[in-house]
């Protein structure tokens, strides 16, 4: 289990948890709610650094949103800033899978001298990955009518808590290499509910103007990228345009993987986890 921690900080009070040992990281996303359980993504990350698991604001025991600006990806920086200073450290490492890695290259452009380094993956740097038809999110794919109502019944305050482990097995089922991974995680402690506010400001909000191809190669700061080759939310092609566009960002492709590579291929991912100290 994870310590549950909480900060108060110049932009409110902050909740967060805490595993693991080594130099300071923070890992958060966009849109997911996490508790004591911690986070499959961020378990990995705990064998070689101290994690700071935090919930964002909107999210639990953390600050309230008072306005919906309070949701864009800078507003979120500045957030994590606060709660840096709060905790009093002068530098922490980054790390976001998925929205939580868009933040990532968010956080390195605008504030890349308070990071050792970032870590995204199974990302993007531009809104063109929704455009893409191997993305579940682009209307030239199959599945994104399904993807649409899903989204909307889960941001429906009276969709049940049954049905809503439903729609998050069916989302998550179409990103997955294999169902038996699927349900293999499913057997372990994890979190990250899905915040319905936090989720409809940045797909009808935050997305519509993002791309930050061209703030990326002013990046100097360590960046690691990773992606699954079959990865059915943000293509492999878009992890491998962040890479190019970062003089020295390091890639890893996942090659038996869709969008959960920590998952998927777990030792492999954990040696990535290794790679990220020695840079």
């Amino acid at each position: 289990m994870w310590e549950t921690n909480y900060i108060e900080t110049s932009r409110g009070r902050f909740e967060y948890f805490v595993a693991g040992n080594g130099e300071p990281l923070a890992i958060t996303h966009f849109y997911m709610e996490f508790n004591s359980r911690g986070n499959l993504f961020a378990n990995p990350f705990t064998e070689d650094y101290k994690v700071y698991l935090i919930n964002v604001r909107g999210a639990a025991n953390s600050a309230n949103v008072e306005d919906d600006k309070q949701l864009s990806l800078q507003e979120v920086i500045r957030d994590l800033e606060a709660i840096r200073v709060a905790l009093g450290f002068e530098k922490w490492a980054f790390a976001g899978h998925s929205t939580g890695g868009m933040l990532a290259l968010q956080y390195a452009i605008e504030a890349s001298e308070s990071l050792t380094k970032v870590v995204a993956g199974c990302t993007a740097a531009s809104n063109a990955y929704a455009s893409h038809p191997n993305s579940i999110y682009s209307p030239n794919n199959d599945n994104y009518s399904r993807i649409i109502e899903i989204m909307e019944l889960l941001n429906d305050p009276a969709t049940l808590q049954e049905e809503r482990k439903e729609l998050d097995y069916e989302w998550a089922l179409m990103s997955y290499y294999s169902e038996e991974k699927l349900k293999s995680a499913l057997m372990r402690p994890n979190s990250g509910r899905t915040i319905g506010r936090n989720l409809d400001y940045f797909r009808k909000v935050e997305v519509k103007n993002f791309d930050l191809r061209e703030q990326l190669t002013a990046i100097q700061i360590p960046t690691f990228v990773f992606a699954g080759e079959y990865d059915a939310q943000c293509p492999v092609e878009f992890g491998i345009e962040i890479a190019n566009l970062i003089s020295n960002a390091q890639l890893s492709i996942f090659e038996e993987s869709n969008h959960n590579p920590f998952i998927e291929e777990e030792e492999a991912f954990k040696d990535f986890v290794k790679l990220t100290l020695h840079r």
